[in-house]
């Protein structure tokens, strides 16, 4: 009796069962804490702040490297199983990763214990133990269509360390070439995988045929077209180059845009959102060659980027992946995110768009679109929590 009560507890809870239920878990968490964090440093003047950076590098370097890694790893953990049919990180070992990576987290704020060294060598080692966790299962059915991945998650690990070593005094410009291509290499994930999935999700999920139009030119012009930015922006330095790429850029990735729009869109919550994500990235471009040229503030760019494409982004993708993965209809998704994406997609135009109407009240824009942003994330949460630890409806494991 002992035993079957037991066993009855262990599968009351499926935590770790899968890696997107503990990193999606903590990536949302992750996202309302570190802005409430950065919230009362930066306008409330709170004393509890990182002490191996100063905060704007923090709170810069843990939106790529903390809360969007969390994201990346919990997509990547879950897809390469559906990819392999091989299991992967569950149990004692996944819940090991989730923890180092919540240290990792933690560790800036203990200076006295943990030198900058120590955080830049424990934060790298994560990225190494996701490559391998993620590695193991593609190389073992040789997936080379998804091994490119390999490459990604090691680039980002390189753009970390050269982060760390700027932060060390080792790489002049460092910091800034790291957060700047770790935020482009996230970009380049969104644009594959994003050319992979979205236009399959609209095709099948509007509720009526459509085909949407896809151009090859268009899939090989934009990711040149971005690498040229990338080393535009972040090596050589050129601002009317890197002015004249963004316009570019603007112009491709509104025409996949316009290819991939159909009505039926708007009725469906987990369709817009991820249109809107993309959208938004579309607006960075314009507001980055506007920036250079007009002298207005390169920040609004930025946050077109990361709170506008990347948080929109992530948000509907895990919103997505939670349904898909615990045996729930995609197509009949929790009405309480109508609520949850307008919200967020609120906060994204008062950071990106109010301070270009009313530059004066640039503080107050600041909190609102972190109040909203924090709104979002924790209805997320409210509403996702119970879906991410307990089993599948369907009775299956994963």
């Amino acid at each position: 009796m002992i035993g079957i009560n037991s066993n009855q507890a262990l599968e009351k809870y499926a935590f770790l069962h899968l890696g997107f239920r503990p990193f999606f878990i903590g990536a949302a968490g992750f996202a309302f804490l570190s802005t409430l964090l950065w919230m009362g440093i930066y306008i409330l003047g709170w004393t509890l702040q990182p002490k191996s950076f100063t905060p704007i590098t923090w709170h810069a370097h843990e939106m790529i490297y903390g809360y969007s890694i969390a994201v990346i790893a919990g997509f990547l953990l879950t897809a390469s199983k559906t990819w392999t049919n091989i299991q992967t990180l569950n149990g004692y070992p996944l819940l090991s990763l989730f923890l180092f990576w919540i240290v990792v987290r933690l560790l800036p704020f203990f200076g006295d214990i943990a030198s900058i060294e120590i955080v830049a060598i424990m934060d790298n080692l994560f990225i190494l133990f996701l490559i391998g966790a993620v590695a193991t299962p593609l190389l073992k059915v040789r997936q080379w269509r998804n091994i490119s991945l390999i490459a990604f998650l090691i680039l980002l690990l390189v753009s970390n360390v050269v982060f760390y070593l700027g932060a060390l005094e080792i790489i002049t410009n460092g910091i800034f070439f790291g957060l700047y291509s770790g935020l482009y290499l996230i970009l380049t994930l969104i644009f594959i995988m994003g050319r992979r999935v979205i236009p399959s999700f609209i095709e099948r999920g509007v509720g009526y045929p459509v085909k949407l139009k896809n151009w090859k030119w268009i899939d090989i012009t934009s990711l040149v077209t971005f690498l040229l930015f990338w080393i535009s922006d972040t090596i050589v330095l050129s601002l009317s180059i890197t002015a004249g790429l963004a316009v570019l850029l603007f112009i491709i990735h509104g025409i996949r845009l316009f290819g991939w729009h159909t009505p039926g869109i708007w009725r469906k919550p987990l369709l817009w959102i991820l249109y809107l994500a993309y959208t938004l990235i579309v607006v960075g471009f314009a507001l980055k060659a506007i920036g250079i040229v007009y002298g207005i503030l390169p920040y609004l760019a930025v946050h077109a980027f990361a709170f506008g494409g990347i948080g929109m982004m992530t948000l509907g993708m895990m919103a997505r992946v939670s349904l898909g993965h615990t045996g729930r209809s995609v197509h009949d998704p929790p009405r309480s995110l109508n609520v949850i994406f307008i919200t967020l997609f609120s906060g994204a135009l008062v950071r990106v768009i109010f301070p270009l109407l009313d530059i004066s009240l640039y503080a107050l824009w600041i909190v609102l679109s972190q109040t909203l942003w924090m709104a979002a994330f924790g209805m997320f949460l409210y509403i996702y929590f119970p879906i991410l630890i307990y089993p599948r409806i369907d009775g299956r494991y994963g």
